[in-house]
């Protein structure tokens, strides 16, 4: 069941949908979920119910400001290259605050997805002694033209099929979901985005997972932050595409709890 907490960000209060998992286990780890460029709170759908069950965890699922139920985008706001950096540095922070998650005693697990798993590793670079550990499934350090053709191909699908009203089914405002993240994404600028250059102060245990037919990334994504972040364990997955908790979710779940437990 979702729930609504606002924060200030921008100068403007926020409201933010969240939910949690097992919230009675006190004294377990936090696993905070970071969903996709097109994702939100339902569209993780059971998975984090049944990776926090399976890990006896708390579990914190929240849709991003655009997505959701929480505050759309507005029409004229045109999201910046920085918008990975303004979630982890800005968003994030405030929402655990608001929810009185003291992270310097706590010290949550981040569990981030594609957008959400940049958005994990940005703030694992920013506060390295603030994490337990992340797992990032099909991260992006840099751009690439696979990314880019398939970001192309989703906003055709977009104009052409009935993808909007699925997406409509998950979030109050799909054109404010879809619109931030695809016109950022091919704005030519950001084709220079990287942070490979920020990665490299993450200290927390880290598991990197994808996908080997991730149609939005090429296994680069993940080695590149293995070559920078020497702790790295990487998964790499077979009959796997940009989703892993969706296409190997067992395996992935498995994996998780092997790693949080022996990082």
């Amino acid at each position: 069941m979702s729930e609504f907490v606002d924060i200030d960000w921008a100068g403007r209060p926020v409201r933010i949908e969240h939910a949690w998992i097992g919230r009675e286990r006190t004294g377990t780890p936090l696993l905070v979920f970071l969903h996709e460029g097109l994702g939100s709170v339902s569209m993780w759908r059971d998975f984090p119910q049944r990776l926090c069950d399976a890990a006896g965890c708390r579990g914190l699922v929240y849709s991003r400001p655009g997505y959701g139920r929480s505050t759309p985008r507005a029409p004229e706001e045109a999201w910046n290259l920085d918008f990975m950096h303004r979630q982890a540095h800005e968003v994030l922070p405030a929402l655990l605050q608001a929810l009185d998650i003291d992270v310097a005693h706590e010290q949550p697990w981040l569990f981030g997805h594609s957008d959400g798993a940049s958005i994990a590793l940005l703030y694992a670079a920013r506060w390295p002694r603030h994490l337990g550990g992340a797992v990032v499934l099909a991260p992006h350090i840099l751009v690439e033209d696979l990314s880019i053709t398939s970001i192309e191909k989703a906003r055709d699908a977009y104009a052409t099929t009935d993808l909007k009203q699925r997406l409509a089914r998950h979030h109050d405002d799909p054109d404010s979901a879809f619109r931030g993240w695809n016109d950022i994404w091919l704005h030519p600028p950001f084709r220079q985005w990287t942070i490979e250059g920020e990665i490299g102060s993450i200290t927390c245990p880290l598991l990197a997972v994808q996908g080997l037919d991730d149609e939005y990334g090429t296994l680069e994504q993940i080695r590149g932050i293995a070559r920078r972040v020497t702790q790295t364990r990487l998964l790499e997955l077979p009959a796997c595409g940009h989703s892993p908790h969706r296409d190997q979710p067992e395996r992935l779940i498995a994996a998780t709890i092997e790693f949080m437990t022996h990082r």
